[in-house]
């Protein structure tokens, strides 16, 4: 069974700030089983964005997986917001997680 997407970002949202390092929910989605997508913002104008992995990529022992949204490492931070905002006119039940960090620590399990 899946972990509920209110309870596996408000841990997400603990391990973040363990490491101090501010995160912050921008928006709520479907507590039982909305999509996340994480945004790590470097505070340099650049950021990366990362949402669920393909089903093919599930592995055990791993409740959530995810991947980089996009081909290249790091992508300006208006191309990141255009991404968000097209995927949440795709999924209104969006959850939309954002982490600022110099060092682009994501603290996620990626595919």
């Amino acid at each position: 069974m899946r972990l509920r997407s209110d309870i596996w970002v408000a841990a997400y949202l603990r391990r973040c700030s363990s490491e101090d390092v501010v995160a912050v929910l921008r928006r709520r989605g479907s507590p039982e089983a909305g999509a996340i997508v994480v945004k790590i913002d470097r505070l340099d104008g650049f950021a990366a964005l990362f949402s669920p992995a393909p089903q093919s990529e599930k592995r055990d022992g791993y409740d959530r997986l995810f991947a980089r949204a996009h081909a290249e490492e790091w992508l300006e931070n208006d191309k990141i917001e255009a991404k968000i905002a097209r995927e949440i006119a795709f999924d209104s039940d969006l959850w939309i997680v954002e982490v600022e960090d110099r060092q682009g620590r994501n603290f996620l399990d990626l595919a």
